[in-house]
């Protein structure tokens, strides 16, 4: 094997020694008082105590969310300053990511390292240096693990057509969408394009041949990466972001040619999913798109993470919409403030509202009724519920 020094990969850079990683224990005891020497000491606690997301920032101890709340790591921790945020970015950051930061004043990507995959973005504000880190699983978990309804899996089976995953940011979207996806890997032989802002989890290629692209690593823009797809010979298109008109219009382009596309967007329910794509589209081509969205559309998954009522972790809320043709009238005549009670009544078809959603985890104990009502559409109706 050759002894020359591989290039860096523009996910990862140099991590600490294992002897730097030692002694956890005493770290986390001392760390009151003690800023830490590498973001990687800082990931590895958080990783291990289940946070979701990591921010070291200017004039803030250092900080997670972990099941849902934003909290100091420590109590008693040191606030970390200027320099200790400036030190941290640039032990971790390789020198093209240095560069982009500085001339750029912030940057996004997947940092890997011995410990795993963490969505990393930092930038400069007004008085320094701001590191967040979304610790992304290392495994794919399944839809049955996910505890996801089974008509779920019904949308992978389509081989032409839009499956939307929608939500807040934080909601699990990206691990709802993973799983639909490796799903569609162990079950068919297609080929598969996943395209990223970065990628978060890896694919290995299974009965499908999967092929991810990072955007602004491998690709200027979700646009130009879903157009370049076109030309791939794709069966499957994942969209981690559907942000733009291009990027829309391309992705209910695609649907209509004999593509499978999956995509995000941050709505809260269907009718708002429906009324955010429309409503992109200038004004005299609205009318052609309700119609192109109401034959390619297969379903709607809105979700949303709530912490549980025994602290112990997040339990999820689903707004699940299927096509069929009483939606895509409604989606064609525009009148997508009809859809929830269309939804209401194909509870058969795996159809569920949002608020009965939430009602149901309410009932079983799951949730707070104060949860319950912070997170209904319709709160007075839940209040009526909650009532009897």
């Amino acid at each position: 094997m050759s002894s020359q020094p591989q290039p860096s990969s523009p996910e990862t850079s140099a991590a600490p020694s294992p002897a730097a990683l030692k002694n956890l224990a005493e770290l986390r005891g001392n760390s009151q008082e003690t800023i830490l020497e590498h973001v990687d000491q800082y990931l590895q606690i958080g990783k291990e105590s289940g946070a979701s997301d990591i921010h070291l920032a200017v004039d803030a101890p250092p900080m997670w969310r972990r099941n849902g709340i934003f909290e100091p790591i420590w109590l008693q921790a040191k606030t970390l300053t200027a320099e200790d945020t400036e030190r941290l970015a640039t032990g971790f950051l390789n020198d093209a990511q240095k560069k982009t930061l500085q001339d750029r004043g912030d940057i996004d990507f997947a940092y890997a390292n011995a410990i795993g995959r963490f969505r990393t973005s930092v930038v400069r504000q007004r008085i320094g240096v701001d590191l967040v880190f979304r610790i992304i699983n290392s495994k794919v978990m399944s839809v049955d693990e996910l505890g996801l309804p089974d008509c779920l899996k019904m949308l992978t089976q389509y081989h032409n057509g839009l499956v939307l995953v929608t939500g807040a940011v934080g909601s699990g979207k990206s691990t709802t969408l993973a799983a639909l996806v490796d799903h569609i890997n162990g079950e068919r032989k297609d080929h598969i394009i996943t395209l990223e802002d970065p990628i978060e989890y890896i694919l290995p290629s299974r009965s499908c041949h999967v092929t991810q692209r990072e955007v602004h690593t491998h690709t200027h823009s979700f646009a130009a990466a879903l157009r370049a797809s076109l030309r791939e010979d794709p069966d499957v298109i994942m969209v981690g972001e559907m942000r733009d008109l291009e990027t829309i219009s391309l992705a209910i382009t695609a649907s209509e040619t004999g593509h499978l596309v999956l995509g995000t967007l941050h709505t809260g329910n269907a009718s708002r999913t429906l009324d955010r794509i429309l409503d992109v589209f200038p004004t005299d081509q609205r009318e052609q798109i309700r119609v192109m969205v109401s034959e390619s559309l297969r379903g709607i998954v809105s979700q949303a993470l709530v912490p549980r009522m025994d602290g112990r972790g997040r339990v999820l809320a689903l707004e699940i919409l299927m096509n069929t043709p009483a939606v895509a009238n409604v989606i064609r005549e525009g009148k997508t403030f009809m859809l929830p009670g269309i939804i209401q009544t194909g509870g058969k078809l795996g159809m569920q509202l949002m608020d009965d959603s939430l009602l149901s985890l309410y009932s079983r104990g799951l949730i707070s009724q104060e949860e319950a009502l912070a997170r209904s559409d319709q709160k007075q109706v839940m209040r009526q519920h909650f009532s009897h």
